[in-house]
C-alpha cells in the first residue's frame, strides 16, 4: 500500500495566501482556486474587481492540472501544436495558469488562476503551488 500527502487547511491557507500575495504585488485581479487531487475545490478567493467568470475559468484551470498531472499550459501547447481534438477533452481547458501541486514526486492538488494574461497567471499560480517546498 502507498501513501501520499494531502492538502489540510493548513496547506490550503498556506498556498491561498502565496498566491494572494504574488497577484497583490502586481496589482492584479484575479480568482484563485485550489483543489484536491480529483480536482475537488478546497479554496476559491476571488479579489475584488476580478470579473464573475474568472471564478469558472479558475477552477477548470485547477482542476485540469490535478486531473491530467501537469500543467494546463501543456494542453493548450498540444492544440496549439496541431492536436486540436484536445479543445474537446472533457474536464480539461487549455489555457496557461492551472499548475499541479507536486509533493514528494505526487500530485497532491492543483493551483488554478484566471483574470490577468495567461503567463501573469501562471506566475500567480506558481507562487502558491511552491509555497509548500
Amino acid at each position: 500500500m502507498k501513501s501520499k500527502a494531502i492538502l489540510g487547511q493548513a496547506e490550503v491557507m498556506k498556498i491561498l495566501t502565496a498566491a494572494h500575495t504574488e497577484a497583490q504585488n502586481n496589482q492584479w485581479l484575479v480568482t484563485i482556486v485550489i483543489v484536491d487531487d480529483g480536482g475537488h475545490p478546497l479554496a476559491l478567493e476571488r479579489l475584488d474587481g476580478a470579473a464573475p467568470i474568472t471564478a469558472y475559468i479558475a477552477t477548470e484551470k485547477a482542476r485540469t492540472a490535478a486531473l491530467g498531472r501537469r500543467e494546463s499550459k501543456s494542453y493548450e501547447e498540444m492544440v496549439n501544436g496541431g492536436r486540436t481534438a484536445f479543445v474537446t477533452a472533457p474536464l480539461l481547458t487549455s489555457l496557461e495558469g492551472g499548475v499541479p501541486i507536486i509533493v514528494d514526486g505526487q500530485v497532491i492538488g492543483a493551483v488554478g488562476v484566471s483574470g490577468v494574461k495567461a503567463e501573469q497567471d501562471a506566475q500567480v499560480a506558481k507562487a502558491g503551488a511552491q509555497s509548500l517546498k
